[in-house]
């Protein structure tokens, strides 16, 4: 959530942050509304309960004639007290719920606009030139069929649409992925973390995601309890209603985790193969800073990103993420989109967002720094996206004979082999 003081003193750059995002503005207004309203009665119960307590005092020492006037008028003051208690309570609950409504201040430096209107800020690598080359690229699908890697036909069998095996060397590539990328992570000072794949809702919300995103979610009503959708949420929590010493900053965590998203609003979207899932596993980086740090550390995770994917040889681009296609908690946000040969066109494979104190707030995680304690920054960066990178590197590491030649990162952890060979022709 916000800083409410900020909004108190300035609620047009609320306003205007609600407005890039393409979200109500007026909910600027009804929270500025109860806000004020909690605070004034907030005030009259304060003052009702001097006075209630002044008048006890004076009720046992006043003669018979004035006692009766008193407990006359204790008897009001009751009355008063307790429905300004109320009211308070009233509106303290409103200006609660109106908050955690309310999406994190955009960054000004964000461009404006959808999904269509972000900025391409790199490009890196170079696109095959599968003409020259001589043969047409065969797609993740084919590839995988090809080299007994991927199942879906058996995975839509067991268990529904936008669900598949690994299999054979399709198993192998995802966990050389995940221990390359965990190797990068714990190099780069991250520890490794393996976390829970249920949360309970305070962690869901704290993080942000039973906002814009509740839809995404898969919820155990029976245990009243949440499939992550990404191992920022059990990462976020990890340290939630704790104070942390500012000389243990900045703690950086790789989280592994499987990851499970509904994909609300993606009928017809990427249906063939691996590409959007219900189910997929994901190495994430996640911080915990100073605020002052938050923009600093920011690159830093794109830098990691970048590193990542060039790391395994494949095409890219880096865009900063237009306002209204940022999620709630993120103040901006930066994508590597890599290619994918048979699309045409950049496919997102990671991100990395800056919440600055968006999710602290919620999740009441500060930092202590000598007498001063406050909420500090998260921020997180997918590192490896297991399927989507499966996806491209197929496509673009494929030769013409349906082979996939292994980016030489993760030869140690397959064995060596330089080369997938096809099992099935």
């Amino acid at each position: 959530m916000i800083d409410l003081r900020l909004l108190r003193e300035d609620p047009d750059r609320v306003r205007a942050s609600q407005r890039a995002r393409g979200e109500d503005v007026a909910l600027v207004d009804s929270l500025l509304s109860a806000d004020e309203r909690r605070r004034s009665s907030g005030v009259r119960f304060d003052e009702l309960r001097a006075e209630q307590k002044a008048l006890g005092k004076l009720i046992p020492k006043a003669s018979s004639d004035e006692k009766a006037e008193l407990l006359k008028r204790a008897s009001t003051l009751a009355a008063d007290v307790k429905a300004a208690d109320a009211e308070r309570d009233t509106a303290d609950a409103e200006a609660k719920e109106l908050l955690l409504q309310l999406s994190n201040l955009v960054h000004p430096e964000v461009p404006v606009g959808g999904e269509e209107d972000f900025v391409t800020l790199e490009t890196h690598g170079t696109m095959r030139d599968f003409g020259a080359e001589g043969f047409e690229p065969k797609d993740h699908l084919e590839l995988g069929h090809i080299l007994g890697a991927i199942d879906v036909e058996r995975g839509a069998k067991v268990s529904g649409s936008r669900f598949y095996f690994l299999t054979g060397v399709g198993a192998l590539l995802e966990l050389a992925l995940v221990n390359a990328a965990i190797a990068q992570a714990t190099a780069a000072g991250f520890t490794p973390m393996l976390t829970p794949a249920l949360v309970r809702p305070q962690s869901m919300a704290g993080t942000g995601f039973l906002g814009q995103a509740a839809q995404d979610v898969y919820h155990l009503a029976d245990d009243d309890l949440y499939l992550v959708g990404t191992s920022e949420v059990p990462l976020a929590a990890y340290h939630m209603d704790e104070i942390i010493d500012a000389d243990r900053l900045p703690l950086r965590y790789a989280g592994f985790s499987p990851c499970f998203r509904r994909e609300a609003g993606s009928h017809g979207k990427d249906t063939r193969g691996i590409f959007r899932v219900h189910q997929f596993d994901k190495v994430e980086m996640f911080s915990y800073v100073d605020p002052a740090d938050s923009q600093a550390e920011h690159q830093r995770l794109l830098e990691w990103e970048k590193q990542w994917l060039t790391s395994l040889e494949l095409p890219f681009r880096v865009i900063d993420v237009a306002s209204a296609d940022l999620g709630s908690s993120a103040a901006r946000k930066f994508d590597c989109e890599a290619w994918i040969p048979t699309q045409g066109k950049y496919r997102e494979l990671t991100s990395t967002s800056d919440c600055t104190e968006f999710q602290s707030r919620r999740l009441s995680i500060r930092v202590r720094d000598g007498k001063q304690v406050k909420p500090l920054a998260t921020l997180n960066g997918t590192l490896c996206a297991v399927p989507r990178t499966i996806v491209a590197i197929l496509e673009n590491h494929q030769q013409a004979d349906g082979s996939v030649r292994v980016p030489e990162v993760l030869r140690p952890y397959l064995g060596g082999r330089e080369v997938l060979e096809p099992v099935a022709k």
